[in-house]
Formats: structure tokens, sequence, C-alpha cells
């Protein structure tokens, strides 16, 4: 999915990669990918790959890398780094050699380097470290791409907008489907699909990393995003519909929905799951079924999954329904057939996808 957008970007050469697609292209494509993607969490700009065998190999690929081309030491800067199978004892201690040898070229070349923010930094370089090689980076997105800038209460556990986005994807929902999420929680998800209804570019309201780049070229990025806007379909009315039994949850969900702007895009109720009537004879249901308090004190999954099973069964013929889950004990206890898993990961937690396309009669396992 997320190879398919870079390529509408511009990008080229693309290759799909553990955790990623790789990809060339001109500064347009890094912007528009930044702009227009709406599963990818950072746009990444490789400046330099090096073997390494210690630390001191880490510090001298990380000095040699041109950096005084690319921002300037009034900018503040912050180091990530991650690494699979890196012989190399302490990432810490990584990220402060890559730290000094960023520092250190600043000082030869300018007398002067660059201040450390790891809260709000202007300049985020990112290092990689496998068995054998460092690949080093700068982030071109500044905040994660996931933070649309549109949001202000997440909820309890809220979906990355990323994530959600992706699982539309995956369902195949198209805007002129009507769409239901019964338990939205704090409204991500249809949220999303209402940005994709109205054609809302989802990084056209937010800044980005590349902002504070030397070669950033402000003419070319605000054609890009003056187009994005001109593109956008703003007075069109999706059969978008979202429903919470929680009223803090409705509440949370009302506000950002009315802080995006999307009132007119989705219909909000108070209702719960299990009663819950089809807007339409056919169209997609996509839930993430919460834990705890959401269900009411006291409630056993194993007697609502069950009745989430038979709620759908009974009601949604014709639908196409999409459940997001970490809970092994769902595909167990809904008593339907699956049609499609597909793995997904929550941040760390590792989750599925369930698909179930109800259909009149009998579809227990």
């Amino acid at each position: 999915m997320l190879a398919s957008e870079l390529e509408r970007c511009g990008a080229r050469t693309l290759k799909p990669v553990s955790g990623g697609v790789a990809f060339e292209g001109d500064l347009a494509a890094c912007y528009r990918a930044n702009l227009e993607s709406r599963v990818a969490t950072r746009v990444l700009l490789q400046l330099a790959r090096a073997r390494y065998r210690r630390e001191q190999d880490v510090y001298e690929a990380a000095y040699r890398v041109r950096w005084q081309d690319w921002f300037a030491p009034s900018r503040s800067i912050r180091v990530d780094v991650t690494a699979i199978r890196s012989p190399l004892k302490s990432l810490d201690f990584i990220t402060l050699k890559i730290k000094d040898a960023v520092c250190d070229r600043f000082r030869t070349e300018h007398g002067r380097r660059p201040d450390v923010d790891t809260r709000s930094p202007e300049v985020r370089i990112a290092a990689f470290l496998d068995e054998r090689e460092v690949t080093l980076y700068l982030d071109s997105s500044g905040d994660p791409l996931y933070k649309r800038g549109y949001r202000s209460d997440a909820g309890e556990a809220p979906l990355k907008e990323n994530l959600a986005a992706g699982i539309l994807a995956l369902a195949a929902w198209n805007p002129e489907e009507p769409l239901l999420d019964p338990m939205c929680g704090s409204g991500t998800m249809v949220m999303e699909a209402a940005l994709i209804a109205l054609g809302i570019a989802p990084g056209s309201r937010r800044h980005f990393g590349f902002e504070k780049f030397s070669c950033h070229e402000a003419r070319l990025w605000q054609r890009l995003l003056e187009a994005a806007r001109d593109a956008e379909e703003r007075t069109r009315t999706p059969c978008i519909h979202a429903s919470d039994i929680s009223g803090r949850e409705l509440a949370m969900a009302h506000k950002n929905i009315a802080g995006a702007g999307l009132e007119h895009a989705i219909k909000l109720n108070k209702a719960n799951v299990l009663d819950v009537v089809p807007p339409a004879a056919q169209g997609v249901l996509v839930a993430n079924p919460p834990y705890g308090v959401r269900l009411g004190e006291g409630v056993d999954l194993a007697q609502f999954y069950p009745k989430l099973g038979d709620a759908l069964k009974q009601r949604f013929a014709g639908w196409r329904c999409y459940i997001f889950s970490a809970d092994p004990q769902l595909p167990r206890l809904i008593h339907l057939r699956a049609t499609r898993r597909t793995p997904l990961y929550n941040g760390p937690l590792e989750c599925r996808l369930y698909e179930y396309r109800i259909v009149a009669g009998p579809l227990r396992k």
C-alpha cells in the first residue's frame, strides 16, 4: 500500500524493505510523500551507509557526512538510534557518539555547534544499525506523519491515524460506500475516512522537518500545498456513521471531529454496538473492540464476542465487516468464519484484522 502511495507521489525505483519502502525521487517527491501519504510514519533521507565494528567506526561515519550542507548550526538537533542484531552493547552510547560527531563536524566547519533538544528539535537525525552496517538519515517529516494536526483529544489507547488509514485501505473501502464504526472511541477511524472522502491531504494542516533544511524550496512547497488544498471536496457529504456506548468517548470524538471541521461528513450517535441498526443495505463496518469500562464494568468478553457475532449475523447481511483486535479469543468466540486475517501491529502489539463477509443464512463455524 505504501509503495503504491509513493509511486503516485512521483517516487522512483521503489523497493519494499523490512519496515518500509526505499525509493528515489526529487525534492517534490519528498514533499508530496510527506503531504499525501496516509500510511507512512516518516520519510527519511539516507545520507550515508558504512561498515562498522566498534563505536568509533560509527562516530567516523557520522563525522564524514557534510551536515553543514543540510542545516545551519543554529538549528537544534535530536539523534534517534535503532538496531537489529548489532554487536554493540549500548544504543545510548551510540546515540551520544553520533551526536558528538555531528557537533564536532559543525565546530570544525563553522566554529560553533548546534544545540541538542530532545523534546522539540528543529532537525531530527536517525541512525539504523544492523550486524555490519550503520545507515544515517535526516528525518524530513519532523513529527511522525500520523500526527495530522487536527486531533485535540486522543482518548484511551487510540489507533494511530496511519494505522486507521491502512485498515480502511485493507478493507478496500471507497467513499461511495456507507461506512460504520460502531465502537468509534475518539473517532480516529471515521475521521480518516472523512479525510479520504473529501480528498483532504493528511499533511495539509501541519508543518514538516524539511522546512528547516537549507535546501528547502519554499515556493515549490507552497505550490504543492495549494494544489492539494484546491483538490479538496469539502462540501461533499459521504455516508460515514460512528457510534459508541461511552458518553465520554463520544464527547472526545465530537470535539475532535468539530476541531477538524468534519461535522458535516460524519454522523455521530450514542449506541450499544449490539443494538446498532445498519444505515444502509450494504456497506463496510470497521470496529476495534475495546476492553474494560467501555464494555461496561464486569462484562465478560467471553459473553460479548458471541453476542457481537449474533448482532452482525442478524442485522448486517450484505456488509463487509472488519474487526481489528489483539485478543486471541476473538476468532474463537465470535462464532463467525473469517474470510481473511491480516497481521498488523498497533505499536509493539501484534494484532489481526479479521474480515467477515456477512451473508444471509448459516455462517457459523
